[in-house]
Parts: structure tokens; C-alpha cells; sequence
């Protein structure tokens, strides 16, 4: 049901315990079943043309296999992108000599904090939407956690910068009314700054305050279909890989409790690399030994989730045939 009923996928886990091999084979079963989809990255280290074996993906749709499509989001492309269109719509209601120091502020904040993660998060939510139009099924080989955390904070956090520059353009309308109002009619042909407020430095705060609330409006409301998309447990299911392995598990254990309390749709656990019955030698034996704790943990702390489990495969899963045996394997394990 998670490939034929929901429409987008988010696969996360700690890095090193196959999130992309698993995200990757999730999308060769689905399109085996019929379903066009589209799998993309968002993890700066992309690794999708790894796995599949092939040239760099890149910014742009590629074709996979038949059904299938990848897109590798690319986090400076994303700034780049993101700061141009800034600079932009700021030139327009600033002065050429100020130009140069647009420019500088926007050097600034390519280096700033959050820079790259603001970016991504805008194109996160604009694939989602449009991908929506154009395939069955996104999965997306992210970390669910902090992405998706974030988009479901960013509208509330959108909807108070905009309502801060509403309030300050109704402040400055009011200001411009109370001026039109004390003004003489009489002196409206005199060269007088305060003679008409539509000609006053005002109305052109106003202009630009608009712009830039509607700017943000129209991101606001982006954000808000996002969330509402990614909170529809019809819609939308969460899916964390991890190994039977301390850390992984005490991060999945975290990771789980914020997306609870957040009511996400979780869908259980892809448990990986699991080490086969028919795996022999003393030190295998001893490693299984540790790795039933580990399991037998992995069931009691995430009881209420559904668990699939993959077995540790014998060589790199690279390439095309690759994935599809692991397609295989997952189609065994209740996907």
C-alpha cells in the first residue's frame, strides 16, 4: 500500500546505513508495479548516480529505467538561484547607486547560516507540488527529520514576517491619510513634500512593502500545501532506514519521537543489512549474537511501527540489476 496508495515518500536514516540503496530499489519496485516515479535527492553528497551506476544525474530530470526518473537537488544552485531572484526584486525599488551595495548584502548572505537550507526547502516544496502533476509516486532520499520538521514550521514563521509588513504598510497608509488630511488643499501646487502623499517617499514604502509582502504571501501559501500534504497520512508516509547497530537505533529513537509528536505520517522502519541465517565462521556468530540484542531492541522500542528487514547482501549493490534484486528482496518483506 505505501507504493500504490501514497504519493510521496520520505526516506531518512543515519548516514553510512543505505538510505539511497534502499530509496532507490523502493522506486525500481514501484515503477515495476506500474507507477511513474520520480526519486530524488536532496542529500548534498548525492549519490543516486552511484547507485544506479551511471553518469552524474544533476539539476534535471534524467530518465532511469522505464517509469522511473531522478533529480539530484543542488543546494548552491539552489542559492544562487534564490539570491539572484532576491537582488532582483530589491533593485527594483532601490536606487542605481545603490546597486553596488545590494550586491555586497547578497555576498553576505550566500555565506550566511541557513543560506542553503532556506533554498532547498522552497524547491523541496515546488517538486512536491509539481511533481505531484506529473507521477504516481516522489520518493525522496533525504533526512526526513530536519526537512521536514521545518516545512511544517515555515508558514507559521512565513505567516509572521508577512503580517509584520501588512501591519507596517497599514501603519504607513494611515500615517499618508493623516498628512493628506492636515495638508492645505491650497498648497497642493506648491513644491511641498508633504503636499500629496501619493508623491511622497511613503507611497513608494508602500509599493515596495507590498511587493515584498505578496513575495511572501505567495510562499506562505506554497509552504501551507506543502505541510498539509506532507501531514495527510493518505498522502504522504515516512519511512527511516537503520542498521541493527547502537547508534543508529538511538538516533532513529530521536528522530521517531520528534516526527510523533508531530503527528507525521509514519510508516516503520526499514531495518538493513541484517546478517543471513546461512552466514557462517566464529566471528559471524559472534556478530549475530550482538546483533539479536540490537533487534530484539529495535522491536520494543518501535513495537507500535511496522519493521521490514533486509539482509546483508554479499557484494556492493551498484547498478540497475543490483536494484532490482533488492527490489526483490523488499517485495519479499511486506512492501
Amino acid at each position: 500500500m505505501l507504493l500504490t496508495g501514497q504519493r510521496v515518500l520520505l526516506i531518512g536514516g543515519k548516514g553510512g546505513v543505505g538510505k539511497t540503496t534502499v530509496s532507490s530499489a523502493l522506486a525500481v519496485l514501484a515503477s515495476q508495479r506500474g507507477q511513474k516515479v520520480l526519486l530524488v535527492s536532496t542529500d548534498p553528497a548525492h549519490s543516486l548516480a552511484d547507485a544506479f551506476g551511471r553518469a552524474p544525474i544533476g539539476d534535471s530530470i534524467t530518465r532511469l529505467a522505464p517509469n522511473l526518473d531522478g533529480l539530484e537537488l543542488d543546494p548552491d544552485r539552489e542559492v544562487e538561484q534564490h539570491l539572484a531572484k532576491v537582488s532582483a526584486q530589491l533593485k527594483r525599488f532601490t536606487r542605481p547607486e545603490m546597486f553596488a551595495e545590494v550586491e555586497r548584502q547578497m555576498r553576505l548572505t550566500r555565506q550566511s547560516p541557513g543560506a542553503q537550507e532556506a533554498a532547498m526547502l522552497e524547491r523541496i516544496a515546488n517538486t512536491i507540488e509539481l511533481g505531484l502533476s506529473d507521477y504516481d509516486l516522489l520518493i525522496f532520499d533525504t533526512a526526513p527529520t530536519g526537512h521536514t520538521l521545518r516545512l511544517l514550521s515555515l508558514p507559521e514563521a512565513m505567516a509572521a514576517w508577512t503580517q509584520g509588513l501588512l501591519q507596517a504598510n497599514q501603519h504607513s497608509k494611515k500615517l499618508s491619510d493623516v498628512l493628506d488630511h492636515l495638508t492645505p488643499k491650497a498648497g497642493r501646487d506648491l513644491d511641498n513634500p508633504i503636499s500629496d502623499p501619493n508623491q511622497h517617499a511613503t507611497s513608494g514604502m508602500d509599493e515596495r512593502n507590498k511587493a515584498i509582502a505578496e513575495t511572501l504571501l505567495a510562499r506562505q501559501r506554497l509552504l501551507q500545501r506543502t505541510r498539509e500534504i506532507l501531514l495527510n497520512h493518505q498522502q504522504t508516509a515516512l519511512l527511516f532506514v537503520l542498521t541493527p547497530e547502537k547508534l543508529p537505533i538511538l538516533e532513529t529513537m530521536r528522530a521517531v519521537t520528534s516526527l510523533q509528536q508531530e503527528q507525521l505520517p509514519l510508516a516503520g522502519l526499514v531495518v538493513n543489512r541484517v546478517l543471513p541465517e546461512d552466514a557462517d565462521g566464529h566471528f559471524l556468530a559472534q556478530r549475530r549474537q550482538i546483533e539479536q540484542q540490537h533487534l530484539a531492541q529495535i522491536n520494543t522500542e518501535f513495537a507500535m511501527l511496522p519493521r521490514y528487514q533486509l539482509p546483508l547482501q554479499a557484494t556492493d549493490i551498484q547498478g540497475l540489476e543490483a536494484l532490482q534484486r533488492m527490489a526483490a528482496l523488499l517485495n519479499e518483506a511486506g512492501f
